[in-house]
C-alpha cells in the first residue's frame, strides 16, 4: 500500500480544512518545506491539491507547485480544478507531475476525461468524494445526484484505472477511514482505490492493509501527530 503525505494548498500555504470548508483552515506552513519534509521522511509518493483551484477554478499557486515538483524526487500527484484537456497537459507535460486527479469534470464533463484517458492513460485518476452519500464536485461545495459507485464504473469505461475516495464527512476530523464504504467500492468496481478522509491512527492503517487498499492519504493525521510517518511506513512495509 503507498502512503500519500498531503499536501493541500491555498493562498501558496500549506493548510488542512476541517470538512472541506475554507473558512475552517490551519495553516501549516510554506509548501515547498513540507515536501522536502516528507520526501526526507521516505514518501514514495506526494498528494498534493490546488484547493484555490478547486474552489474557483483559478489560482496563484502554479509556481509554487511547479517549484515543488522541481525539487522532489519521487512522484507527485495533483489535484484541483484540473477540468480541461489543455489544463491537464500543462500540468502532466509542462509542471512534470506524474497523475492528474479530475474530481468535477468526472461528474460533469467525461467526453473531457475520455480524452485525457485516451492521451495520458492511467496518469489520469478519478476524484470521487461524498457528502451524504452522493458525489460531491467544485471543491465539495456542490452535490450531485451520483452515487459513488455509479461514477466509479463509469469512469472506468473511460479508461481510469485508479480514484481518489474522500468522505468529506470526516476529512481534517481525525474521526477514522470510512473503511468499509471504502473497501465495498474497491471490491464493487474492481478499481485501484486511494482511502482518503478521516485518518485518525495507526489502526486505520492496519485496517485498509487489511483490505488490501491500493493507498491512503495522510493530511492532519500527520500534522497533528496523531501519525507518525515512520511508524506508518513500517506497518506497510511489514504487511
Amino acid at each position: 500500500m503507498i502512503l500519500f503525505p498531503a499536501i493541500d494548498i491555498m493562498n501558496k500555504r500549506c493548510v488542512r480544512l476541517l470538512h472541506g470548508k475554507r473558512e475552517q483552515v490551519t495553516d501549516y506552513g510554506e509548501p515547498r518545506s513540507m515536501a522536502r519534509h516528507w520526501q526526507s521522511l521516505g514518501a514514495e509518493y506526494l498528494h498534493i491539491v490546488d484547493l484555490d483551484a478547486a474552489f474557483d477554478g483559478v489560482s496563484d499557486n502554479g509556481k509554487v507547485i511547479a517549484e515543488i515538483v522541481k525539487e522532489c524526487k519521487i512522484p507527485i500527484q495533483l489535484g484541483g480544478g484540473i477540468r480541461t484537456l489543455e489544463l491537464a497537459k500543462y500540468v502532466l507535460d509542462e509542471v512534470g507531475v506524474t497523475r492528474a486527479i479530475v474530481g468535477t469534470a468526472a461528474c460533469t464533463n467525461q467526453d473531457v476525461v475520455e480524452n485525457m484517458c485516451r492521451q495520458f492513460g492511467n496518469r489520469i485518476v478519478g476524484g470521487i468524494d461524498i457528502k451524504d452519500g452522493f458525489v460531491a464536485v467544485k471543491g465539495w461545495v456542490e452535490k450531485s445526484t451520483l452515487k459513488p459507485l455509479e461514477l466509479a464504473l463509469k469512469l472506468k469505461a473511460l479508461g481510469v484505472t485508479t480514484i481518489v475516495f474522500t468522505d468529506i464527512s470526516r476529512d481534517g476530523a481525525l474521526t477514522g477511514i470510512n473503511v468499509k464504504e471504502t473497501a465495498d467500492l474497491m471490491n464493487a468496481s474492481g478499481m485501484d482505490i486511494i482511502a482518503s478522509g478521516g485518518m485518525h491512527n495507526l489502526d486505520d492503517i492496519k485496517q485498509l492493509l487489511a483490505a488490501n487498499m491500493y493507498g491512503a492519504i495522510l493530511g492532519k493525521s500527520l500534522y497533528d501527530k496523531k501519525i507518525d510517518f515512520a511508524d506508518a511506513r513500517r506497518i506497510v512495509k511489514n504487511g
